[in-house]
């Protein structure tokens, strides 16, 4: 059997990415379609032997660093992708790769983290996130319009969905119209060792982009003067260093051996923003540690309040101290082990399982 697999960009390493590493090893042979590749960013994960890019690649460095002013040519770059010879197709799709042209014969399976959120629910905090005005507002509107459209046509094309939670499965059948099962993502909780003790921090793991809201935990940390440890980098690391009090440590981008001593040693994870599912919080549970993170979006099918953590209920900094004083006050009720055990539900076993059943059931039926 043939496989293609098909990711929008390699450029970053982050929970989708790594959702294609366990499918790139469960699939050793495949090849890794994407419309950009950054050898210098995921070279290590994903050997440029195995990787396949869209005629976008060929541009000049200073115009694929700048890819986002190129939207407008996304929905052609992802269908000029060659995969008609091809038994199989598992696309894991942020946006664009459910939209690969495929084979009469090849079966096209959809890993989806979520449909494309800047053209669909989250399109108005895009705008306000990215300060887009005046007459680049103006070019936007048709522009999400368009997209939208191709984004309806292509949902139709492959033959399965899955959805990474019961949250994205919400969004495919609102906007693409279309079943799925959930299969969550594959957390690596053999990494990890549950630690009743810990050294008193608090921590996030988390890109610091503003959509993440590290600044709701900025404030609140800044007001109660409590250890707080943030692992990561991005485009606001600048502007958080600026307004973080000397009780804030920011250590940049670590491997993930780093992490993983950082997680085992925490007294909390925090988790201040929305995700469509969340890889990080899980870790942490792994490592038998609460979390404290927002009531909404995938979280609230990974955490249980008063046994895996806590959560607030309002994007504000009193909300979240609420939550925190709940998670401190409950601290001798948590146990690391019991945590651990939550955790294990969300394991690469089980996503490889899932995953083997859904491949076997698509291609029997190709037969």
């Amino acid at each position: 059997m043939k496989v293609a697999i098909v990711h929008d960009f390699l450029v970053k390493l982050g929970g989708a990415e790594r959702v294609v590493k366990v499918l790139s090893e469960m699939y050793p042979d495949a090849d890794i379609f994407t419309l950009f590749y950054d050898e210098s960013k995921v070279g290590a994960m994903f050997p440029k032997e195995r990787v396949k890019t869209s005629w976008m690649q060929g541009l000049p460095k200073i115009i694929r660093n700048k890819y986002k002013f190129l939207t407008h040519k996304f929905p052609s770059a992802i269908e000029s992708l060659n995969l008609e010879n091809y038994d199989l197709v598992i696309s894991s799709n942020t946006a664009l790769s459910h939209g690969v042209l495929t084979g009469l014969n090849t079966k096209h399976i959809c890993y989806c983290h979520s449909p494309m959120r800047y053209g669909w629910d989250w399109s108005n905090e895009y705008v306000k996130e990215n300060e887009i005005k005046g007459f680049k507002k103006l070019l936007y509107a048709p522009l999400m319009k368009y997209l939208r459209e191709w984004d309806t046509l292509a949902a139709d094309r492959p033959d399965v969905y899955l959805a990474n939670s019961v949250n994205v499965q919400g969004r495919i059948k609102k906007y693409f119209r279309q079943p799925s099962e959930v299969v969550y993502p594959p957390v690596d909780t053999n990494r990890f060792k549950a630690k009743e003790d810990n050294q008193g921090y608090f921590l996030i793991v988390s890109t610091l982009t503003p959509y993440k809201k590290i600044g709701l935990a900025v404030q609140l940390f800044n007001k109660i003067g409590r250890k707080l440890i943030i692992i990561g980098d991005g485009p606001e690391r600048k502007f958080l260093e600026s307004i973080a009090g000397d009780n804030i440590e920011f250590l940049g981008y670590k491997d993930d051996d780093v992490v993983k001593e950082y997680m085992e040693n925490c007294r909390a994870f925090i988790f201040p923003g929305e995700e469509d599912f969340g890889i990080a919080p899980v870790e942490a549970m792994a490592c038998g540690k609460p979390v404290l993170g927002y009531f909404k979006g995938g979280l609230c099918e990974t955490v249980i309040a008063g046994e895996t953590g806590e959560f607030f209920y309002e994007p504000t900094v009193e909300s979240m101290e609420d939550g925190l004083a709940r998670l401190m006050y409950n601290e001798k009720f948590y146990k690391a082990h019991s945590i651990r055990r939550h955790a294990t539900q969300f394991s690469r076993e089980e996503f490889e399982k899932k995953m083997k059943r859904t491949v076997k059931h698509v291609m029997m039926h190709a037969q």
